[in-house]
C-alpha cells in the first residue's frame, strides 16, 4: 500500500499566505487526513519521511495573477534564496532532507499563487477559490 501524506504550509495571520493550511482543513473536512506546518522545516522533514508519496501545498509570490495554480513533481519549481514568510522556504527544507536521505519518494508540490500578504489579512477571494480547486484535485486523485 501506498504510503500518502498531505502537508498545507502556511501563515493564518499572512494573508494569502494560509492558503496550505486552507487545502488542509478542506481536505479534512471532506474525510482526507491532512497536516497543517507553519513553516517548521523539521515538522515538514519529519511528517514526509517515510512517504511514498508527499504532497505539499504552499503559497507563492512570483508575479502571475493572483489564484494562479502551479502543481510540480519533484523541485525544479522552487527557487532558493527567494522570500518566504517561513523560517526556512520549502526549497531550503527539500535541500535540508536530501543531504540528510529524508525525502519521500515521490513529491508534488502545488502552489497558488497569492496576493496579498499583510499581516491580518484573510485569504484574497482568487486565493480561496483555488483552495478549494486544489482540495477538489487531490480528492479526486486520491480515489
Amino acid at each position: 500500500m501506498t504510503r500518502t501524506v498531505v502537508i498545507g504550509l502556511g501563515n493564518d495571520y499572512r494573508g494569502d499566505d494560509g492558503a496550505g493550511l486552507s487545502v488542509a482543513r478542506l481536505l479534512r473536512d471532506l474525510g482526507v487526513a491532512a497536516i497543517e506546518n507553519g513553516g517548521d522545516p523539521a515538522e515538514l522533514i519529519e511528517t514526509w519521511t517515510g512517504a511514498d508519496v508527499a504532497i505539499v501545498i504552499d503559497a507563492a509570490r512570483s508575479g502571475d495573477p493572483p489564484g494562479i495554480v502551479r502543481r510540480f513533481r519533484g523541485t525544479p519549481c522552487l527557487a532558493h534564496g527567494g522570500s518566504s514568510t517561513h523560517a526556512l522556504s520549502l526549497a531550503d527544507a527539500v535541500e535540508l532532507a536530501r543531504s540528510l536521505d529524508r525525502m519521500p519518494g515521490e513529491l508534488i508540490v502545488y502552489t497558488v499563487e497569492g496576493a496579498d500578504f499583510a499581516l491580518g489579512a484573510g485569504l484574497s477571494e482568487a486565493v480561496s477559490a483555488a483552495a478549494w480547486n486544489i482540495a477538489r484535485t487531490i480528492l479526486r486523485d486520491a480515489r
